[in-house]
């Protein structure tokens, strides 16, 4: 766990690739919401 918060805020280069892993979570799990609910018969 101190290694994590060491990435997070130790240098700004852990944190801009925490925030990268995080939106690309956030857009695929987004776009993984959309495919599901279109399919969704009407």
């Amino acid at each position: 766990m101190a290694f994590w918060l060491d990435l997070m805020f130790g240098n700004a280069i852990g944190l801009l690739s925490m925030i990268v892993i995080f939106a690309t979570i956030g857009i695929m799990s987004y776009i993984m919401w959309m495919f599901v609910s279109k399919s969704k018969p009407q």
